[in-house]
């Protein structure tokens, strides 16, 4: 049986041990990590420095990539996959945070040296009004005077950048509840609303391989119509949202995006 003296030499024994396999392992990880940050040549962004991936990094889906243009060189187009969540003003109310949204496009240069692009998708789910239609906050309220908004893709947009300008993206919101109709929609027809981001300090790769960059952007100067196609409710969702507002609406986004040349994207 050990003494009490050899039982503590043990018990530091153990100790110290653990310790070094604990630096060990760590010093392993960092030689393995290492070159898995040295990437080839990206996007230029502001010159930040490169952090590891979070351990809640996106998982990026390139399914919705579109066919691009014939005759173009696939290795120098890129698809682009963007996620987004953010907050909005539109007209006197605030959504603090919206359902998360993502957005593919393509770009790359076309054979005569100019500049195109290709949209691809826009998914994102609903996203609850606080208050429902009755401006009830702070209550449960019945399920039945719901009323959330979903972003669709108003058809027309610009992703190129220059400076801290990131282009031209329109929008539509389906208004949604039980009491309207599918019809229901803010920014239909040909008055989608124009959202021209502009970007909000320096960009940030989260990662190199693969490519991972982090971005704010925001919008504060965009005009939002009336709701239309909305049925004997429609003032009642024009009232609750203060629609139509020339000023006050704003849409503020925190967003990562990666990219594939398409090259080395699967066939389709």
């Amino acid at each position: 049986m050990e003494t009490t003296a050899e039982k503590r030499s043990s018990t530091a024994r153990r100790v110290a041990a653990g310790t070094a396999a604990v630096a060990l392992t760590a010093a392993a990880v960092a030689v393995a990590a290492a070159p898995a940050m040295a990437a080839p040549a990206a996007p230029p962004v502001a010159a930040v420095p490169v952090a590891a991936v979070p351990s809640a990094a996106p998982v990026y889906d390139f399914g919705d990539c579109p066919a691009i243009p014939a005759g173009v060189d696939a290795s120098s187009w890129k698809c682009e996959v963007l996620t987004a969540t953010g907050a909005l003003d539109l007209g006197s109310r605030r959504i603090p945070e919206l359902a998360p949204m993502t957005v593919t496009h393509a770009e790359g240069p076309m054979p005569d040296g100019s500049r195109g692009q290709v949209w691809g998708a826009l998914r994102g789910g609903p996203t609850e009004v606080p208050g429902g239609l009755l401006d009830r906050t702070g209550e449960a309220g019945h399920p039945l005077f719901s009323l959330s908004l979903q972003p669709e893709y108003g058809g027309r947009s610009d992703f190129y950048s220059v400076g801290s300008s990131m282009g031209l993206f329109t929008l539509r919101f389906r208004v949604r509840s039980p009491l309207l109709p599918r019809d229901c929609v803010i920014g239909g027809g040909d008055g989608p609303l124009e959202i021209r981001l502009q970007r909000v300090g320096g960009s940030r790769w989260l990662s190199r391989n693969p490519p991972v960059i982090a971005f704010e952007a925001k919008d504060d100067t965009f005009t939002a119509p009336a709701a239309e196609g909305c049925g004997p409710l429609g003032r009642l969702v024009n009232r609750r949202l203060g629609l139509p507002a020339a000023t006050g609406n704003s849409l503020t986004f925190s967003a990562t995006y990666t990219f594939k040349t398409y090259d080395r994207l699967p066939p389709r």
